[in-house]
């Protein structure tokens, strides 16, 4: 019975493993959606190239950083238990990957492809595993800490802050660095509209990102016997709440459309195992107004040029979740306790300083060596030419 047990762990991982990478086609494909046709090539390439280096990095380097395993031992060691310590670490490189994943939305279409890629092995390599560390392997005894000032441990369930927070509080340095696109905000005080490539793609990407969020969020309990409907539905309300909020306030917008859902399950991912779902559905629906709103905001007002809007949907709808978690996890609020509000606050907040730090950072630093950005020729020209020396559709410029 407890190798049929192991055997079951092992599959039920695994399985969230391979939902979870289905998440970085979503990822790659929304986009594709959102850039201009002239960089949709640039787009899938960089996501399937930087999950390959995160996956060399955290594998040789992170995961030991973030939990003290080692891989360099027999193969027969590691397939014990059904190979169960081997398949965590794909599910949680899954994780990992998608830090650069997000960075690559809010820098889209004027960076280059060499220092994104060293940006990638750095970040998952040695920053995110100490951020993944502290928080869900209690590393240099940062949950003890926050336990003695603030009574409590940080809870992020299935990483609203330190995977969704961490990736768009990175993502604001490097696009700030990078500056905006070419003639994005002309000296006039105009605005150049850049509208989506392709509202299909787009939609597509949201469509394959929701339903790998159910992997992410339920098989984060990682073995069978803890398992959750209460996960499973919360995070459904979620994406119900952010989505129909964000169509309201966006105006029947399809970008806001396809863009509430995710904002609604970045934040659950946090307190997604103890919401009661009315509390996940209205946490949801923040959430989709947070992305709404500050997206405006950033792109119109600050005139800072996050192309996907990263930093309101990972940033600050996963700060937001991460608060949430202790407003809404309390038993008053039909939550199941067991939270501080005072303990997901601090805790949040410092893992957004540390995200800021480490992107301007490991940004500024790259910036200086070797340069972010693409020259305005190769930018005019579009990174699918200037980098891959193809379009998304070449038969459509043939001659013959």
């Amino acid at each position: 019975m407890e190798q049929l047990k192991q055997g079951a762990d092992a599959l039920f991982i695994l399985l969230g493993a391979v939902m979870v990478l289905a998440m970085h086609a979503g990822f790659a494909f929304l986009e594709l959606g959102t850039v201009r046709s002239k960089n949709q090539v640039n787009a899938l390439v960089k996501i399937l190239v930087d999950f390959c280096v995160s996956t060399l990095v955290y594998f040789f380097l992170g995961y030991t950083i973030a939990y003290g395993v080692d891989f360099m031992v027999g193969a027969g060691t590691l397939a014990q238990n059904n190979g169960y310590a081997l398949v965590k670490f794909f599910f949680l490189l899954t994780f990992a990957a998608a830090i650069p994943a997000i960075v690559s939305g809010g820098i889209a279409e004027r960076a280059k492809f060499g220092p994104q890629l060293a940006a990638t092995a750095i970040i998952v390599g040695v920053f995110y595993p100490l951020c993944e560390g502290a928080v869900w392997n209690n590393k240099f005894g940062f949950e003890d800490w926050l336990q003695s000032v603030t009574g409590g441990q940080l809870h992020d369930f299935a990483g609203s802050v330190v995977v969704h927070a961490f990736g768009g509080w990175i993502a604001l340095p490097a696009v700030l660095i990078l500056g905006a696109r070419r003639n994005r905000y002309r000296k006039d005080g105009g605005m150049s509209a850049h509208p989506p490539s392709s509202i299909p793609f787009l939609a597509l990407g949201s469509w394959i990102l929701a339903v790998g969020w159910f992997g992410f969020n339920v098989m984060s309990a990682q073995t069978i016997d803890k398992i959750s409907g209460l996960v499973a539905v919360n995070s459904l309300m979620a994406l119900v709440g952010g989505t129909l909020v964000a169509v309201l306030m966006g105006r029947n917008d399809p970008g806001f459309a396809y863009n509430g859902p995710l904002a609604g399950l970045v934040a659950v991912c946090a307190g997604s195992d103890i919401f009661h779902p009315a509390g996940a559905l209205v946490v949801g629906a923040i959430a989709g107004a947070i992305f709404v709103l500050m997206f405006t905001l950033v792109q119109n007002k600050w005139k800072i040029d996050d192309v996907l809007g990263v930093w309101p949907l990972h940033g600050l709808c996963g700060a937001w979740g991460g608060i949430a978690a202790g407003i809404f996890g309390q038993t008053s609020l039909g939550g199941a306790g067991g939270v501080v509000l005072g303990t997901q606050v601090l805790g949040t907040v410092i893992v957004v300083a540390f995200a800021l730090a480490t992107g301007f950072l490991v940004y500024g630093v790259l910036n200086k060596l070797m340069g972010l950005r693409l020259s305005q020729e190769d930018e005019f020209d579009g990174a699918d030419l200037s980098i891959h020396r193809i379009r998304a559709t070449p038969e459509q410029e043939v001659s013959w």
